[in-house]
């Protein structure tokens, strides 16, 4: 049995089946929600519960959460909230208080946003800082969570579309038109996503990794195997009236440093329901 103990802070669509991962494979984990409905729900899953909002400073027991020899950071900024810098400074909040805790491992939880999208395959030195960034604020969280190193272990996940079980591509574009098919996907499925983030947690590798599928089929590819198979009306695919530039994610860096097998490396055979 593993005796680890790991804090993820932010048990939501992803977080809460790796807390459940990782309790199957014997570490005891630690959660965080932000409401105690949430924390009612994690503690029926044996996970240690705790309520914490970001606002950006901490409310609630984040000492709690910094008792553990590794954190999971899944805090994804929503879009068009808070504004410009908030999420920047949830992380300076987390990392200012890990500092001086006893967590040696910090993983957090990026995306693949942060690439422009240039017609290009992006790999991760393609962004090194925020002006060469979609996303500065993502770039800039990364920039804090890695400022704790050499002191501490900083590993930042930059991961693809989460997909797989009720986030089903067919019905976020039943209907309507879409122009953009020909781009490749960046999908991940949550089991592989999960899988992964138990690897890096038994691995500790360090720095910057892409996580996504290696395959990349496109747009249209996509919606109409997803349409088909859930019975959703097609969208009407129509050609752009210029180019949609569009970018190819790597995971080849992850891949050679974990040897991580996919479970789902083809997006048109994610598993749904």
């Amino acid at each position: 049995m593993n005796q680890k103990t790991i804090s993820i802070i932010g048990c939501g669509w992803l977080g809460l089946p790796l807390a459940e991962q990782l309790l199957g494979a014997g570490y005891t984990v630690k959660g965080s929600t932000t409401s105690a409905q949430k924390r009612a729900v994690l503690i029926q899953q044996s996970i240690d519960a705790y309520q914490l909002v970001l606002n950006p400073e901490p409310v609630g027991n984040l000492n709690a959460l910094l008792e553990a020899d590794t954190m999971v950071i899944d805090i994804p900024p929503k879009r068009g909230a808070n504004g410009y810098g908030f999420h920047p400074e949830q992380i300076r909040f987390l990392t200012d208080a890990v500092r001086s805790s006893s967590i040696q491992h910090i993983i957090y939880v990026s995306s693949t946003s942060v690439y422009p999208e240039l017609s290009q395959t992006a790999v991760e030195t393609d962004v090194t800082s925020e002006s060469e960034s979609a996303a500065p604020d993502l770039v800039r969280a990364e920039q804090l969570v890695q400022s704790l190193m050499p002191e501490k272990l900083v590993t930042v996940l930059r991961f693809g579309g989460l997909m797989g079980y009720d986030r089903i591509p067919g019905k976020y574009v039943a209907g309507r038109i879409v122009d953009s098919g020909a781009v490749p996907v960046n999908y991940i499925h949550r089991n592989d996503a999960t899988g992964i983030l138990q690897a890096i947690i038994g691995q500790q590798p360090t720095g910057v990794f892409n996580v996504v599928a290696p395959e990349h089929p496109t747009r249209e590819a996509i919606y109409r195997k997803s349409c088909q198979d859930f019975g959703y009306e097609l969208p009407v695919f129509v050609e752009p009236d210029a180019p949609v530039s569009y970018k190819v994610v790597s995971p080849d860096k992850l891949i050679q440093r974990t040897k991580y097998n996919f479970q789902y490396p083809n997006p048109l055979d994610f598993l749904y329901g």
